[in-house]
Order: structure tokens, then C-alpha cells, then sequence
């Protein structure tokens, strides 16, 4: 054991099994019982913890927990097992798969049972990213099944939704607050143009029935005489000039 700790402690140390791998070897040789040289997965009834609570339970892992876990007596006679945690369930997606061994491909080594946490109480509740594997030794195996391994990981958020979510965020920084003095000021509460100006009369729109006066100008002489530039410039010179010139 000392020797175990010593080595994850190490840096670089990864622990990536292949699905054949936690099978055909850790699932099988754990219910057979055969002690393992190294004690990497740790027995854990998951279903007493939340999942965020989980990583640090585990033995090892960064991205992906794995547990030795006791199958849970189903409900009645055909009914699923109890996956009820104190905030929420785990709810399977869809129906198990089969493991095929690689080696022979003709050999099924074991299922797999994919499942997705919820908050809340079943049959209501809201997704999390929170998923399971649960893997488990086949029907026709000969060995006992009261024993599952099960894969606990965060599934990855995609670049493209994560970038959506950063433009809807950019979006609603831009958008007006609900709070505004502009927006909670209601359209037919704002004083009118008749309500601010006293001269609000100079404003209204002209009728069709509305007759605009006529417009009276000052008549204007157009006898030179009476003007008294004019008149000095009818002097003794002018009078010799030309009656065609002055009757211009």
C-alpha cells in the first residue's frame, strides 16, 4: 500500500483503463476475488453521495472516478434499482450496450449502462452534466453479478455551445436594465407638447376649414412728385432734357 501511495504521487501518473480492461480484469478478478497488487478502485455506495461530492471520495482520478459498487436490490418484483440520491437520481439514458472483447470479437465480455444525474425528484427534476457508466458482468457469466464498476465523469461542453453562451452574455450586458427610468416611464404618462409650451396654440395643425386672411399692404404712390428726393431732382436742368427720357 505504501509502495501504491508512493507511486501516484509521481508526477505524470494517469490511470486510463479501456472498457475491456475494467471488464475482463478489475470487475472479474475483484468478484472472484482475487486481491489486486495495487488497490486503485475503492468500494463506495455512490447512491449515498451527490456526484460533486464523489471526485473526492475516489482513489485516483482527474477526469473520470471509478468505484467498486453493490448492486441494489430492485423495487418489487422486475422494478429498477434505487438510484436516489439526497438532491437528486440518476436516470438511465437509453438501453445497455454490449462490451465486446477485441481479441474475440465474437466473445461479450460485459454491459454498459449510461446514466445522467437530475436535481431534484424523479419523475421531475433538471439535467446536470453529471453522467454514470455502469458496467456489469453479462447474464450468461456463470460468476455472481452483485458487484458493478462504475465510471463517474463531468460530460464536455462543447466549444460551439460555449461560445454561444458567451455571445448571449455579451448580449444581455448590452441590452437596457429592467430598472431604467426611461423604460418604467409609460408612453401615455409623458407630458404632451400642449401640457409644457403656453404658446401651444402657435403649434396645432391647420384645418382644411380654417381661412387664411387676406393679406393687406400698404399702397404705395407712384407719383414722383410728392417725394421730396424726387422733387429736387426736378430742377431747371432736368427740364431741358428729353420728355422721351423721363417718361421711361
Amino acid at each position: 500500500m505504501s509502495e501504491m501511495t508512493a507511486d501516484m504521487e509521481l508526477p505524470g501518473f494517469r490511470f486510463h483503463p479501456t472498457e475491456e480492461e475494467l471488464l475482463d480484469f478489475y470487475l472479474k478478478n475483484t468478484i472472484l476475488g482475487n486481491k489486486l497488487r495495487f488497490d486503485i478502485i475503492g468500494f463506495l455506495n455512490i447512491y449515498h453521495h451527490d456526484p460533486w461530492d464523489l471526485p473526492g471520495l475516489a482513489k485516483v482520478g482527474e477526469r473520470e472516478w471509478y468505484f467498486f459498487v453493490p448492486r441494489d436490490k430492485k423495487h418489487g418484483s422486475g422494478g429498477r434499482p434505487n438510484r436516489t440520491t439526497q438532491k437528486g437520481f440518476w436516470k438511465a439514458t437509453g438501453s445497455d450496450r454490449k462490451i465486446i472483447s477485441l481479441s474475440d470479437p465474437k466473445r461479450i465480455i460485459g454491459l454498459r449502462k449510461t446514466l445522467v444525474f437530475y436535481r431534484g425528484r424523479a419523475p421531475r427534476g433538471s439535467k446536470t452534466d453529471w453522467v454514470m457508466n455502469e458496467y456489469r458482468l453479462p447474464d450468461s457469466s456463470h460468476l455472481p453479478r452483485d458487484i458493478v464498476l462504475c465510471k463517474i465523469y463531468r460530460k464536455a461542453t462543447s466549444l460551439k455551445v460555449l461560445e454561444q453562451r458567451a455571445a448571449l452574455e455579451e448580449e444581455m450586458k448590452l441590452l437596457p436594465s429592467a430598472s431604467s427610468p426611461c423604460t418604467s416611464l409609460d408612453q401615455h404618462s409623458q407630458p404632451t407638447l400642449k401640457q409644457e409650451s403656453p404658446d401651444h396654440e402657435l403649434f396645432q395643425p391647420l384645418r382644411t376649414s380654417d381661412k387664411i386672411p387676406d393679406l393687406q399692404l400698404p399702397l404705395v404712390s407712384m407719383d414722383w412728385n410728392q417725394d421730396p428726393f424726387c422733387a429736387q431732382l426736378n430742377s431747371h436742368w432736368l427740364s431741358s432734357l428729353s420728355p422721351t427720357l423721363l417718361n421711361f
